[in-house]
């Protein structure tokens, strides 16, 4: 960690480990940025989670409303969206309705990677009405295609199917019943200090973005999406990979953690499982995690891997975007932490 800072693949970060059952590391490196006079990054400093959000959030709301009997994996996303059929290009009408809910998670549905929404859309609602919009560019489920475009959908339609934001259902379902008193989206103004900057962003919101959401599609919609938006220190996503790894207690049941943690078969050749992915070669994870392993990675630097077999969670959150977002050093970094992790237990 202290060699990857010296080499500025990222300015600080946290890391947090559990082991059977035990917090078994918890520990701050470096500082909010490169300015030696910058602060100190502690142990319980709150990160920018970005894309960590869609398995922490998104996917934890997905599978109560699953166990629930309200979200039905097999159904037509359309069912629930219908705009996502109607407003596509009219070409595209008969593909659009054969895209299931469950190809929003596994990331099969054909929608792209990404689209920046935010250039066009000034509020939530137009920026959700683009992507509904936005066309497909494969055949729903002929390839897995990691998209944001998806987990910004399966956000809203989850808030329809429940009645209620998404913020407020994971604070109330989730959050609190684990104790992570400290994981919300917008973070209040006061705390946007000591929360650690992403971006000094010179072309769209032209300040440094800090205590609030580096996504810009994220941004527009007031910070809480499917896809990005969450925000919380080191040892609340390792209370939730806890979670996970008790069997979902006790907020979930076992099987519904095993159904959605597990890779899916189709598309052939796909890592994905339902809002996680799993191990592929080369892997994020390293060398030693299981095949029954999950996690996830976030666009700032944040990722948590989860190994059931070692009862085993790696929490790891940086600002590996600061100043710029040009710095791809944690693609080296990430899996020589998890190796030196596991080596070392």
């Amino acid at each position: 960690m202290r060699v990857a800072i010296y080499r500025r693949a990222f300015p600080g970060a946290v890391l947090a480990v559990t082991h059977r059952g035990a917090l078994v590391a918890l520990q701050g490196f470096g500082r909010f940025t490169y300015d030696p006079a910058s602060p100190t990054v502690e142990a319980d400093t709150v990160f920018d989670l970005a894309s960590v959000t869609k398995v922490v959030a998104t996917t934890a709301m997905a599978m109560i409303l699953y166990e629930r009997g309200v979200l039905h994996l097999d159904s037509p996303a359309s069912d629930m969206l219908p705009e996502f059929a109607t407003f596509g290009p009219p070409s595209q009408l008969a593909q659009r309705q054969t895209v299931t809910v469950r190809m929003l998670p596994a990331h099969s549905s054909g929608l792209p990677a990404y689209v920046p929404l935010f250039e066009a859309a000034r509020t939530r609602d137009e920026l959700i009405r683009d992507a509904c919009a936005t066309p497909l560019v494969a055949a729903p489920g002929s390839e897995a295609i990691y998209s944001d475009i998806g987990f910004i959908l399966l956000g809203e339609m989850l808030e329809r199917l429940a009645g209620e934001p998404l913020d407020a259902f994971v604070r109330k379902e989730v959050f609190a019943p684990l104790g992570m008193w400290r994981t919300s989206f917008t973070p209040p103004p006061e705390t946007r200090l000591v929360i650690p900057p992403t971006a000094d962003d010179r072309a769209f919101r032209r300040r440094v973005i800090q205590g609030e959401v580096n996504d810009d599609n994220a941004y527009v919609m007031g910070g809480v999406s499917g896809h990005a938006g969450l925000f919380a220190p080191a040892i609340d996503v390792a209370r939730f990979a806890e979670c996970m790894l008790r069997g979902g207690a006790p907020i979930l049941q076992p099987g519904t953690v095993e159904l959605f943690t597990r890779r899916e078969d189709s598309p052939p050749g796909t890592s994905r499982a339902l809002g996680w992915d799993t191990p592929s070669q080369p892997s994020s994870s390293g060398r030693h995690f299981s095949r029954r392993s999950f996690g996830h990675l976030g666009y700032t630097g944040t990722s948590l891997w989860i190994d059931p077999d070692r009862q085993l969670s790696v929490t790891l959150l940086t600002n590996r975007t600061w100043p710029d977002c040009a710095s791809q050093a944690i693609k080296q970094v990430r899996p020589l932490v998890h190796d030196a992790i596991i080596e070392a237990l």
